[in-house]
């Protein structure tokens, strides 16, 4: 995907977003995020967008290091500050510079191509968690093909093969397989860590199904998938893997 692929994805899920908490109500409890309500998700990823505004305008005074409580958060009407927050990040990511001067934290083709990207898919996990509040029947279906096996490589290739995020007594190893795209990726998790890459090879299990429903299912936020050998794997993988706000 390029930048202004991101862009409209960070735009339509944002939207997308709202809609989905203003149909919960923002009193409504988050079942993807024990003990948040819908008030507390338009608080965090709000709260991640407007972090993120200023890296995107260069600003030197930008934290890279802030923490959970002190990220922004609205006064007044959450819903109302979320849609000005996301409008706000994706106005200024549209008026960057394609050689913007910024700082990332996992790789990219360009600082632009990062923030557009790692915002994009914030607020698309977020999005499922809205649609998870309001009853959403199948929240996998708002994520299309490109864009969920994009959202797949950024967690398992981005996040979750740098040095100590992931780790397992006992190893395994499984391949991610779409049903909808050819990409695979083959995962092996030890004592050691993780090492993760694109492909596959021989493992324990495969984990099948559409790319929407796969990227939900890594990001924790759809419990089962369906599971070609051993179905220990992916219960594993539920148990260990976690991306938190640091």
């Amino acid at each position: 995907m390029d930048v202004t692929g991101y862009l409209d994805e960070l735009q339509r899920q944002g939207r997308a977003l709202a809609a989905a908490a203003a149909a919960a109500g923002v009193d409504a409890p988050v079942p993807t995020c024990p003990g948040w309500t819908v008030r507390d998700l338009l608080a965090h990823t709000g709260g991640v967008h407007a972090w993120a505004v200023p890296f995107v305008r260069a600003d030197p005074a930008a934290d890279p290091d802030v923490a959970e409580d002190d990220l922004a958060r609205p006064e007044g009407d959450p819903l109302a500050w979320y849609r000005e927050r996301n409008a706000e990040l994706v106005a200024a990511l549209r008026a960057a510079p394609p050689d913007l001067p910024t700082g990332a934290f996992l790789p990219a083709p360009s600082p632009l191509a990062f923030w557009a990207r790692r915002q994009a898919h914030e607020a698309a996990v977020h999005r499922a968690d809205a649609d998870a509040a309001a009853g959403t029947p199948d929240p996998a279906a708002g994520h299309p093909t490109e864009f969920a096996v994009d959202g797949i490589d950024e967690l398992l290739m981005g996040f979750l093969s740098r040095p100590g995020r992931l780790r397992s007594d006992a190893a395994y190893r499984f391949v991610v397989a779409p049903d909808d795209a050819p990409a695979r990726w083959l995962v092996e998790v030890g004592p050691d860590g993780a090492t993760i890459e694109r492909g596959t090879g021989p493992a324990d299990a495969t984990l099948r199904g559409s790319a929407g429903l796969l990227y939900l299912h890594l990001w924790n936020r759809v419990p089962a998938v369906p599971v070609e050998g051993d179905a220990a794997v992916a219960a594993r993988w539920r148990e260990l893997a976690r991306v938190t706000w640091e």
